[in-house]
């Protein structure tokens, strides 16, 4: 616990930084005072994606009531642990999902449930932007959800005049104003990193879309486009919203780290703080995505650095020192939260199969009359994942619970495989789980090799690094790359959150230089004590990985026929 005198002061006087993150199965709230490198409080709510129609949402009703059980939460245990309440920030930061869509109407109001990065049914839209702009759009990202809504002719099109992504929706209501940070931008539509905005070039290829002849065509290439979830041999000649509006005027405004993006609103205090305590006023900065927040949890925003955050997506961020030489479609171009090029490997799949495993272990153990916590089950399961064989025994897991792009999968199921003579024992079911966490980032690391970028430290942050040396040593195994875990990964991006609302609150009091950077910042100001525990390595794992790696991508065929074999009822949660 961090010394609570000096914790006290800083949140009765309101120089603490609050970071709210909206995760894929936790709302997470993280509080910093003076030292932005300590956490002094926590708060957080669990909720869960619905499957509805079929396509993954969350009611938006639930954000709120989420953000507020969390707040709550948050303000128990600032009282528990330093016997106060904050009643006002040096600065708030919001936090979320990446991608997806939410379109409003001219009024503000929904036009449709929110549609989140999970969802794959993109493909035709992702396919003929990607051709459009020469610039791999993803399936998950909000440009490629407007364009199948166009092409699919879905009749709430011409009434969208506000496109955004989850933390831009939060902080726009926080603070009225319609703006996002680079980072979250960058997963919306391609940006110029050099302009420290959305490619003009591009915007204006997508409004040339009007023409007679081209909405004719389209219509006919629409009613006859695939309807499969991953990319259709021939893309789909795009098509333009039928509503006159340009497509930049649809998107929230661009900012950078460390820019002032609004004050708290009393209708935004009162979304966060029912009880009218939380004083309006305060500084926001930009919302950002989790992919951001996680480049600043492991102060991974200089060139030749990366980082990997372990959820219920996987991804792994490596900023660049130089462009890509081509198109690779298992690559997203974003940036960081500064605004500089990164190369993304996302995998819609990470740790919910692994998850899931735990949970029916640990009931086991309750059954058995031997009831643990769920860290416990964590470290007997990890621990025993160090006894398997490095090459897993000769199983297979996949933790498909959803569609995975780079693999071309349009939906997943879980799968667990063997062969008669393989060595099945705990151990080496653990390590074949955790090898299939890492599985297809693996395989999409691997095409940053082809491209020679350089790496010179990789740095992970997730829960499923809490189990000292596990995770991190099968992750630099499937990566044969040295891997880092600071005392902070554990906390995640809410946390990076907070980092990134102190930047704010530092520049706007004139605390810092203006011109200071925001990687500088994060080294001589965040991380400049900080410990962290760097696994190299281990020859007999990188060996066992690699035979793990080459079973895994041959039984990639057994994942698509149980695909279009087993088919999952309706509705899911």
């Amino acid at each position: 616990m961090p010394d609570s005198p000096a914790a006290r002061d800083a949140i009765t006087a309101g120089r603490t930084s609050l970071g709210i993150e909206l995760g894929s199965t936790r709302i997470k709230l993280c509080l910093v005072g003076d030292d932005p490198a300590t956490v002094i409080a926590t708060g957080s709510y669990d909720w869960e994606n619905q499957f509805v129609d079929r396509l993954w949402t969350y009611s938006l009703d639930d954000v709120w009531t989420g953000i507020r059980a969390a707040y709550a939460d948050l303000l128990a245990d600032t009282e528990h642990r330093h016997g106060v309440r904050p009643e006002t920030f040096g600065a708030i930061g919001v936090s979320a999902m990446m991608h997806g869509y939410l379109a409003f109407d001219e009024g503000g109001e929904l036009l449709v449930p929110f549609r989140t990065w999970r969802n794959t049914n993109t493909g035709p839209a992702a396919a003929a932007l990607s051709e459009l702009f020469d610039v791999n759009i993803p399936l998950r990202w909000s440009i490629a959800h407007l364009h199948q809504a166009v092409i699919d002719a879905e009749p709430h099109v011409p009434q969208v005049r506000f496109l955004t992504t989850l933390a831009g929706y939060v902080h726009w209501k926080l603070t009225g104003r319609k703006v996002i940070g680079i980072g979250d931008a960058s997963g919306m539509f391609p940006i110029d990193s050099a302009a420290h905005d959305y490619d003009d070039e591009l915007l204006a290829r997508y409004d040339a879309l009007a023409s007679p002849a081209g909405s004719s065509a389209a219509a006919a290439t629409a009613a006859a486009a695939p309807t499969s979830q991953t990319r259709p041999a021939g893309p789909a000649k795009p098509t333009k919203p039928s509503h006159a509006t340009s497509l930049r005027a649809l998107l929230p405004q661009v900012l950078v780290a460390g820019d002032e993006a609004g004050e708290l609103t009393a209708e935004g205090a009162a979304l966060l703080d029912p009880s009218g305590t939380l004083r309006p006023g305060l500084t926001l900065c930009p919302p950002e995505g989790d992919a951001g927040t996680g480049m600043v949890a492991t102060g991974a925003v200089a060139p030749r650095t990366g980082n990997v955050s372990a959820g219920t997506s996987i991804f792994a961020m490596i900023v660049l020192e130089h462009p890509l030489t081509r198109l690779h479609h298992e690559l997203d171009l974003v940036t960081t939260p500064a605004g500089d090029p990164v190369a993304m490997v996302h995998c819609n799949n990470g740790a919910s199969e692994l998850a899931a495993w735990a949970g029916l272990f640990g009931a086991f153990a309750a059954a058995a009359g031997t009831p643990l916590d769920d860290d416990a089950v964590y470290d007997a399961l990890f621990s025993a994942a160090l006894q398997g064989e490095a090459d897993a025994g000769g199983l297979l897991a996949y933790n498909y619970l959803a569609g995975e792009p780079i693999t071309g999968l349009a939906e997943g199921r879980p799968l667990v495989v063997r062969t008669p003579d393989s060595r099945f024992t705990l151990g080496n079911f653990m390590r074949a789980q955790l090898y299939g966490v890492f599985g297809t980032l693996a395989l999409g690391m691997r095409v940053l090799e082809d491209e020679g970028v350089g790496l010179d430290r990789m740095l992970a942050h997730g829960g499923l690094f809490r189990t000292a040396g596990v995770a991190q040593r099968f992750l630099a195994a499937a990566l044969d790359t040295p891997v880092s875990v600071g005392e902070t990964a554990s906390e995640g991006g809410a946390w990076g959150m907070a980092v990134l609302a102190s930047f704010t609150a530092a520049r706007s009091k004139l605390e810092l230089d203006l011109e200071l950077d925001l990687d500088t910042y994060l080294r001589e100001r965040v991380f400049d004590r900080s410990s962290v525990e760097t696994a190299a390595p281990d020859e007999p794992d990188v060996a066992g990985f690699a035979a793990f790696l080459e079973s895994y991508s041959a039984g990639l065929d057994i994942e698509r026929t149980a695909v279009s074999i087993l088919l999952p009822k309706e509705p899911t949660t």
